[in-house]
């Protein structure tokens, strides 16, 4: 199973999206609103767990592969929120791409194409969203998705140290109306 837009192809990963993979993962500029950047073990790591959330729900971050030339350009997709909140249980759209990726639309398009499938076909009618408040490229995509932020719901991210710089984390909802809009 696949998606598709114009511009790009949303897979399952494949073996050989280990090293572009941890590529992304271990670029500094991606990392910034990170704890930090990802050996490559643990990009394999990660790697795996998408997969296995896809095996186990049927959905999850997809593989974002550039349609004119195959290069993977990141994630995008739906995972079960997996840490306990106030706002949990959940599902969580995020996405992840190569810094040579960014500012070319890419993320919207793939998460439109996310939000769609993830109402359609998996039925859901509330995703969130959440990043650091620094991350302004990220919190600014979801809201030209439509996705509106509860300031009520912001949290301490539970798996950083509660003085971590990056552990206040804004929340967003979006309810998707049948076509996988927020509205």
């Amino acid at each position: 199973m696949a998606l598709q837009t114009p511009r790009l192809l949303l897979r399952r990963w494949r073996a050989a999206d280990a090293a572009p993979f941890a590529a992304i993962n271990a670029d500094p500029e991606v990392a910034r609103h990170l704890p930090g950047v990802m050996p490559r073990a643990l990009s394999d790591t990660l790697m795996a767990r998408i997969e296995d959330h896809f095996d186990a729900h049927g959905f999850g971050r997809w593989a974002v592969e550039r349609r004119e030339d195959g290069a993977l350009l990141g994630f995008v997709g739906g995972q079960q929120v997996h840490f306990e909140a106030a706002f949990t249980p959940a599902v969580e759209i995020g996405w992840r791409l190569a810094s040579s990726a960014w500012r070319q639309g890419y993320a919207r398009e793939a998460a439109e194409v996310c939000l769609r499938d993830l109402r359609q076909r998996v039925g859901l009618i509330e995703v969130v969203s959440f990043t650091v408040p620094a991350n302004r490229p990220s919190w600014g995509l979801m809201e030209r998705l439509g996705f509106r932020r509860d300031a009520a719901g912001d949290f301490a991210h539970p798996q950083l140290p509660a003085d971590h710089p990056l552990s206040l984390h804004w929340l967003y909802r979006a309810r998707l109306d049948d076509e996988g809009r927020p509205c």
